[in-house]
């Protein structure tokens, strides 16, 4: 038993390590999120290297544009009918919790058909990256997914100013929990 609990250590401390050499992008860059300027998303989102535990940032006027998580089926046609989960604070930071692609788009009438849509995509190994043809955004169904309350958005601001010390200090108390509940 104590073998098992000496791996579950070093794993959490390997998850530490790596989100906390996590990354903050601003969708847009200076420009944010939003159709005046002609930004190109996919430009953007290319050269990056999106890893696990990376925050996205969308920044944007929130009378004028929202963020919608979608599946690449809504995300190539720009169907916003069911959307895995939709943000409207302005300010919205999305942790990558899992591999694959993420697609996001404005939901407002004509936004997302204007090129405001992004891909972000986390390789699901280092040597191939998968074709996004047959993939869906890695999220629960929309049905148990409810849009974040602006208190959620506030609690994942105030997570974002502490980068890997926030998230040291949940796998600290991870490790100190399964410690104490296999003793």
């Amino acid at each position: 038993m104590a073998s098992v609990e000496r791996a579950v250590v070093v794993l959490v401390a390997m998850a530490v390590v790596h989100l906390s050499n996590a990354a903050v992008y601003k969708v847009g860059d200076s420009a944010g999120w939003t159709t005046i300027g002609n930004v190109d998303y996919k430009q953007w989102a290319a050269p990056k290297n999106f890893q696990l535990g990376d925050v996205i940032r969308f920044e944007y006027n929130a009378q004028f544009h929202n963020v919608m998580r979608v599946t690449h089926a809504m995300y190539k046609s720009c169907n916003t009918s069911k959307p895995l989960a939709t943000y409207t604070s302005g300010n919205d930071s999305i942790t990558i919790i899992a591999r694959g692609h993420h697609f996001f788009f404005c939901g407002v009438p004509g936004h997302c058909q204007n090129g405001q849509k992004v891909d972000i995509n986390v390789p699901r190994n280092l040597s191939t990256a998968p074709t996004p043809s047959a993939l869906v955004s890695p999220l629960v169904p929309a049905a148990t997914v409810p849009a974040p309350s602006l208190n959620k958005a506030a609690a994942l601001n105030d997570l974002k100013g502490h980068g890997g010390s926030a998230m040291l200090q949940l796998a600290m108390t991870v490790v100190a929990l399964l410690v104490s509940a296999s003793a």
